[in-house]
């Protein structure tokens, strides 16, 4: 095993790209890396290995910037050097210097190299020669999109992406896949239809409600080549649940449920929060299970909430406060007030302020616009099946930065 997750730091810890691999740490803990290299620096140790409770974190520096493996379980040091001077070595042949502007300007395609370099922690495609022969750095149509070599496997991957915010979006994309569960007999052949733009604009049907898809990956099961053809996505699927496919828009998308914090710290005394929650979208929908986790001082005590709507809980273990709230329609705004004692005399600006998380999903809806237009069922016995489609949008990596 290699990384649950792995970061692209510049000089002063600030995050400039980040992948998450395998979803079971919390990305907020790679905000005490760098205190904890400076305490380090500070007392003459010096180590390439950090570790923080149950967290470890591997780095190395490169010019002006950190690359950090963070991970919990117990991993393969050699593996995970190795792997991160070879994210050094392939970028360098991608950007011919690797440094924070490459970094910054050419985030689109680094988000595709880091995919394709790791698969859920462990190593996959490392080989630039290979990766260069379908992630470039020219523009192509889904149509006439490079062709994966025959080195690379036909594996699909789920992402976990999503929208920062400090008072303004910096990042935005939708990723989103299309999964099914199957109890069919015999070898029936499905063929599914999307309101997919290239499709409808080489049928004459340009100007209906369509979504250009981006970045689609497919079940082996899928016909790839009846694909390129004509657009038709044609399968024999296997039995149970499976993802046929999953796909990703570069599309600007205000965040579906925008946090506002306004923090009073009193000097050694005590710090107030108000934190201001407000749904982005349509009125006839619903936001279920909304978790806003907002980061408190570590030595924070005596909390004391009051709510508009939902319930609060303190979390010491993550240093949190986490404000419930089961049902949350569209349109609408909560507030939370807390407060907490701070009886240490440290500088609390030496924690820094990490962001706001929040959780959610909203059942019958899709950011992406996306529509399952019909599913045909092909066998020659003719029998008869009743499919049926549900819609869901869920959080991706999802964090507001307080002010």
């Amino acid at each position: 095993m290699s990384a649950s997750a792995v970061f692209v730091l510049d000089v002063k810890g600030k995050v400039l790209i980040c992948r998450n691999y395998r979803g079971d740490i919390d990305m907020s803990v790679i905000d005490k890396f760098m205190p904890l290299l400076m305490e380090k620096e500070e007392e003459g140790v010096v180590t390439p290995i950090i570790q923080h409770g149950d967290n470890t974190f591997f780095y190395i520096k490169y010019n002006n910037l950190y690359l950090v493996s963070l991970t919990k379980k117990n991993a393969n040091v050699a593996m995970v050097f190795t792997f991160l001077h070879k994210i050094v070595q392939v970028f360098c042949e991608y950007f011919k210097e690797l440094e924070e502007e490459s970094i910054r300007d050419n985030f689109v395609i680094i988000y595709e190299l880091l995919d394709e370099l790791m698969d859920f922690g462990f190593p996959q495609t490392t080989d630039s020669k290979i990766l260069q022969e379908y992630i470039t750095q020219e523009g192509h149509k889904l149509e006439v999109a490079p062709r994966p070599p025959m080195a690379v496997t036909n594996a699909v991957s789920w992402r976990s992406e999503g929208v920062s915010a400090n008072g303004n979006v910096l990042r935005s994309e939708i990723v989103g896949a299309v999964k099914m569960r199957v109890y069919l007999s015999g070898m029936p052949e499905l063929r599914l239809g999307l309101n997919d733009k290239v499709l409808f604009e080489s049928t004459g049907r340009g100007k209906s409600k369509s979504v250009e898809l981006e970045d689609v990956k497919f079940h082996q099961c899928v016909r790839l080549s009846r694909f390129e053809n004509d657009r038709t996505i044609s399968f024999i699927p296997p039995d149970g649940e499976f993802e046929l496919m999953s796909y990703r828009l570069n599309t600007h998308v205000k965040p579906l449920i925008w946090v506002e914090s306004v923090i009073e710290r009193h000097a050694h005394s005590r710090v107030e929060y108000m934190i201001k929650a407000k749904s982005q979208f349509k009125r006839r929908s619903t936001a279920n299970n909304v978790e806003i986790v907002i980061p408190v001082p570590m030595d924070a005590d005596s909390p004391k909430f009051k709510t508009t709507s939902g319930s609060c809980k303190y979390a010491p273990d993550q240093n949190a406060v986490v404000w419930t709230i089961k049902s949350f329609p569209g349109g609408k705004e909560y507030l939370m007030r807390a407060h907490f004692g701070l009886p240490s005399v440290a500088s609390e600006e030496s924690e820094g302020r990490p962001p706001i998380h929040v959780r959610f999903e909203i059942p019958y809806f899709t950011v992406s616009g996306i529509q399952v237009r019909y599913l045909k069922i092909i066998e020659k016995s003719g029998y008869q099946a009743l499919p049926w489609v549900r819609y869901i949008t869920q959080n991706g990596d999802y964090q507001l930065r307080t002010q």
